[in-house]
Parts: structure tokens; sequence; C-alpha cells
């Protein structure tokens, strides 16, 4: 007899998810935060630095809301890789892959928040759902602000 996962499982699987992205995300925010240079050093470090700390106020909401429904956030600091989807940043990267590798984790974030929304929708749990369309709007926010710096292709950018 096989098992099935209930509705709530599922809710409880994108909220570990989604904890687990914010923390990488915030990882590879700090990173792009120490290691920005050039002619915009002090506008990308800030903004590194602001964008990172929006996402880092993410993961205790996130697992606060599995605590909510019973279940169990990420504890351990070695399960967060195994459960994220975001990949980690890794290697020299200029300030243009920086900023490209944030925006392409946003964009999987916020596809993910999409589908999430849908399955706590689903479940009954307009709880869960509101999180994920108020912090959708972050991660949209965050994609919006990145791409403008790359919008011009003037060469700020290298």
């Amino acid at each position: 007899m096989g098992t099935t996962t209930t509705l709530k499982e599922q809710v409880l699987t994108t909220l570990k998810r989604e904890q687990a992205n914010a923390v990488v995300m915030y990882l590879n925010y700090k990173k792009y935060h120490w290691l920005t240079y050039g002619p915009l050093f002090r506008d990308l470090h800030l903004l590194f630095e602001e964008q990172g700390s929006e996402v880092f106020a993410m993961i205790d909401e996130l697992a606060e809301r599995s605590l909510m429904l019973d279940g169990q956030p990420v504890a351990d600091p070695a399960d967060y890789l195994n459960v994220a989807t975001v990949p980690p940043s890794s290697g020299q990267l200029t300030v243009k892959q920086m900023i490209e590798e944030a925006i392409a984790n946003h964009e999987l974030i916020i596809t993910e928040m999409h589908q999430d929304a849908e399955v706590a929708t689903e479940a009954g749990d307009i709880g869960t759902a509101d999180l994920y369309t108020r912090l959708v709007q972050t991660h949209q926010k965050h994609r919006w602000f990145l791409k403008e710096f790359l919008a011009k292709g003037d060469g700020l950018v290298n």
C-alpha cells in the first residue's frame, strides 16, 4: 500500500523549499555584496545588502509558518542545500554575472511561489497563499531593480 501526500504535507514541503531558497539567496547576496566592484560599486554594494536583508527576513516568516501548521522548518544547516532549488553562487563572477545570477534566481523563486500559492489555495490554506502572494512581490521588485542595471547595455556593469 503506497503512501499519498496530503495537501497539508505538500504545503509544508513548499514552505521548507522556500525557506531553504531564502537562506541560499541571502548567502548569495552576501557574496555579491562583498565582491562587487567597479563604477557602480557603492550603489550595488548597498543594493545587494538591502535586498539580502529583505530576503533574510523571509527565512523566519517561512519557518514560523511551517510551525503554525504543526510542521517542522528546515533547522539543520546541512539540510538547506538539499532542500533548496536556488543554486549557491560559486566561483569568481563579474558584476554582470552576479546580477544575472540573482535575476535568474529571483525568476525561479517567483515561478515556484506562484505554483506554491496555488498548492496552498487548493489546500484551503489562505494564510500560506497570502504569505507567498506578499513575498513574491518583494522578489519581483528585486528582479526589476537588478534588471535596470543591465537594461541600457552602457558598459557600466561588466
